[in-house]
């Protein structure tokens, strides 16, 4: 007996460390596809044969033209697309989830839907759309509304695309979310003690989504920083179409933006998983 256990943990020993190996060769793959060209981005926006290196690149970023505008003009539309959708998604797929569970696969087919459709397509859509409803509404007091949500200082009508866009994205965080707690059991619970639905909304399964929420918020913000087709197409300039407008005379300036935005991104997602995590510990 002592032998057979003698060989188990030998044989136990032998089969942990290909493991161990192999997890160490995939984790330097990994780590080599992400970093590479991270680091070679990073160098051509210090670097030039003619002067050597130099920060200079990151110092213009303040002082460019149009940066700060089409930052906050990003941010603001992140801001809204995630308010809508969190408000339009959220409280569906209860409904669905408590009311008509038979719906669930006709839900999900409808939220992820727009993953097939290029936005190429999407856009032109869009724009017609646009066109053939400023005729139709011009002699109805509606056509003054169309006008506003095409208004460049705060595009509506950006949100209401990007809303599709990222809709595939928070389904599938929310839905992964929910199917961790019994939404059955804790609405009626506190339904049974009195609560209204807007207070079991906002105090009994918000609390308990904050990781699916925090997850779907930040593919939105994701998104909408990095989204060109659908805003360059429709005409204007946020963050993503300032970059490649100013790549045209000012590459390194725009590989430096890029640099600091996926940063700040990779900062965000890493303080709430911190957050996060600390809360499930305690």
């Amino acid at each position: 007996m002592a032998a057979l256990t003698g060989l188990e943990r030998v044989s136990g020993t032998v089969t942990r460390r290909p493991r161990a190996a192999w997890r160490g060769v995939v984790f330097a793959l990994a780590a080599a596809y992400f970093l590479v060209p991270l680091g070679t981005s990073v160098w051509y926006t210090i670097y030039t044969p003619t002067t050597g290196v130099s920060f200079s690149a990151y110092g213009e970023l303040l002082t460019a033209d149009g940066f700060a505008r089409s930052l906050s003009l990003s941010l603001g539309l992140a801001v809204a697309t995630i308010a809508v959708v969190l408000l339009l998604a959220l409280p569906a797929m209860l409904a669905v989830r408590l009311f008509a569970p038979g719906l669930r696969v006709v839900m999900e087919v409808l939220c992820t839907l727009p993953l097939v459709v290029p936005p190429i397509t999407f856009v032109a859509g869009i724009g017609t759309s646009l066109r053939n409803g400023t005729e139709v509404l011009a002699p109805t007091p509606f056509w003054a509304t169309l006008i506003a949500v095409q208004d460049p200082a705060f595009p509506v009508v950006l949100v209401l695309a990007y809303v599709v866009l990222v809709l595939p994205f928070v389904y599938r965080s929310l839905d992964a979310g929910l199917r961790t707690m019994d939404v059955r059991t804790l609405v009626e619970a506190a339904r049974n003690l009195g609560a209204s639905w807007p207070y079991v909304l906002v105090r009994v399964i918000v609390p308990n989504l904050r990781s699916a929420l925090a997850s779907a918020s930040f593919l939105t913000l994701a998104l909408v920083l990095g989204e060109y087709t659908v805003a360059s197409l429709l005409g204007y300039e946020p963050f993503a179409v300032w970059i490649v407008t100013v790549s045209g005379s000012k590459g390194q300036l725009s590989v430096a933006v890029s640099i600091l935005s996926l940063l700040l991104i990779w900062l965000l997602l890493l303080a709430v998983s911190t957050v996060f995590g600390r809360k499930r510990e305690k």
